[in-house]
């Protein structure tokens, strides 16, 4: 049983707007691949847009130019080993969602690959050309068009982070191949006149 519901796309941005580690998928023609990306961001709420870093050497950029679409799934703690898995290797030969036994659903939009077992939360996004972006600062930009949440842990535009979801708490990467994990002592406070 799927404990993902749609999110509405005004609330999408908060998906990745704490700054969690995500995983990039795109398909093209038969082929997918998935990697790991530190930098994402939310760029604009409306229509929904979002950044995330793709190195040039990447073949997920390829098929990310390819189709004209990717998804960002964002991996709860319980990933952490694949995490790092798919981003230390390339799916240029090898796919890795079957090497690693990676199930992935198709958005419903766009068909692109996306992650709900161990993952907190997914994003599927159209492709914004900007060539001087992705070529001087391999920054790519997308339209969100679907974006899904587990209801355990964010609901009604909301995170909620608590010991019992712990397993699906977000990864955050400090660099050189090591995480944090969003604390279940992280309390959300609305701060007056907001």
């Amino acid at each position: 049983m799927s404990h993902f519901q749609p999110v509405a796309l005004d609330h999408a941005s908060r998906l990745i707007n704490h700054g969690p580690t995500v995983l990039v998928s795109a398909a093209h023609n038969g082929r997918r691949n998935i990697m790991a990306a530190a930098w994402s961001m939310p760029v604009e709420f409306g229509p929904p847009r979002i950044a995330v870093v793709i190195d040039k050497s990447t073949y997920t950029r390829e098929l990310i130019t390819a189709s004209g679409g990717f998804a960002l799934c964002v991996p709860g703690a319980e990933l952490i080993d694949l995490t790092y898995a798919v981003g230390s290797c390339s799916g240029r030969d090898d796919d890795k969602f079957a090497r690693y036994g990676i199930e992935a659903g198709a958005g419903p939009e766009l068909g692109m690959p996306v992650l709900e077992q161990g993952c907190s939360a997914w994003l599927e996004c159209r492709w914004i050309p900007e060539s001087r972006s992705e070529d001087a600062y391999d920054t790519f930009f997308g339209e969100v068009v679907a974006a899904a949440a587990d209801t355990r842990i964010f609901s009604n535009g909301h995170w909620n982070f608590t010991p019992e979801n712990r397993a699906l708490h977000t990864l955050h990467h400090l660099g050189a191949g090591k995480f944090v994990i969003a604390s279940d002592q992280t309390q959300a406070r609305e701060l007056p006149g907001r």
